[in-house]
């Protein structure tokens, strides 16, 4: 015969040991996740910095071919000479600050 209490102590043991497992391989996972956004956090930085790259030679090489071409678009292309101009502007107000 065996001590009832006994065996409640096997059983709790046991399941003490499953929710370790458990707790572990929880942890496991949520590391590799922390992992994984962390490196689509990386991937998309960079995609954002090469779309704002690439917006900015597409905006250069449209400025340069209204100039070149002699587009009848002079006055969008002085608009956008005036607003590059502009930002170049505040861009040394703020280092002057």
């Amino acid at each position: 015969m065996t001590d009832p209490n006994s065996e409640l102590i096997v059983e709790l043991k046991d399941k003490i040991n499953r929710l370790i497992q458990q707790y572990q391989s929880l942890k496991s996972e949520v590391q590799l996740l922390e992992d994984e956004k962390s490196r689509l956090t990386d991937q998309l930085e960079e995609a954002a910095r090469e779309y704002h790259n690439l917006e900015q030679r597409f905006n250069n090489m449209k400025i340069t071919k209204d100039l070149v071409v002699g587009s009848s678009e002079a006055g969008e292309t002085k608009k956008r000479i005036g607003q590059i101009v502009r930002e170049i502007d505040k861009c040394i107000a703020l280092l002057n600050r």
